[in-house]
């Protein structure tokens, strides 16, 4: 029987307090409460959308502004994915999706890598969406891939903000379910020519 790819991570800080748990190898179940509405909304579609099981709670000084929030949740879920992907043997490592909503369009290209590196050029009008800064957005994006440990390209153009930001995750949930889906072929050998990752 394939050992469980869970993890907890408890991250608190004077600004916050953030507890995530992740399972790879989940149905899309959730529970998400991060006091940012917006913020929330996309969580549900990468649990859902990456077949995650995922659980985030957090609380943090939403009285200054999301940022911290927003943030430490991106640091305490990127742990999570690290320590549940544990020395990554025997996973297919790289995935990409393609999504549409409506008028907008997103792709996702991810490795596994253990070297965590974001380039993300999402195309938004506007400042904010959801209340929340889209800058804030795009953090998220580059924190959670550093600290997990994943190469992450993701572009995407649109004309409505709510729209480009689903669609972004939801390829972001797509190609990371792909990537970490264990590949039988492998027999739980590492997937590089180093021979780890």
């Amino acid at each position: 029987m394939a050992a469980e790819r869970v993890a907890d991570v408890h991250r608190q800080t004077g600004e916050t307090d953030v507890a995530v748990r992740v399972d790879l190898d989940g149905r899309g179940d959730h529970a998400i409460a991060t006091g940012v509405g917006f913020l929330d909304h996309m969580l549900r579609a990468l649990a859902v959308h990456g077949r995650l099981d995922l659980a985030v709670r957090a609380s943090g000084d939403l009285e200054v502004d999301a940022h911290h929030t927003v943030e430490d949740v991106a640091l305490t879920l990127g742990q999570a994915l690290a320590q549940a992907l544990g020395d990554r043997r025997g996973i297919e490592r790289f995935g990409q999706a393609t999504v549409p909503m409506d008028e907008s369009l997103a792709s996702a290209a991810l490795d596994c890598s253990g070297r965590g590196h974001a380039v993300v050029t999402l195309h938004f009008q506007g400042e904010a969406v959801g209340g929340l800064p889209v800058s804030l957005l795009r953090h998220f994006l580059g924190t959670l891939a550093g600290t997990a440990g994943l190469t992450l390209h993701l572009s995407g153009t649109g004309e409505d903000n709510h729209h480009l930001a689903e669609a972004a995750f939801k390829a972001l949930a797509r190609a990371l379910r792909q990537a970490v889906r264990r590949d039988p072929d492998l027999a739980g050998a590492v997937p590089s020519t180093k021979g780890r990752l």
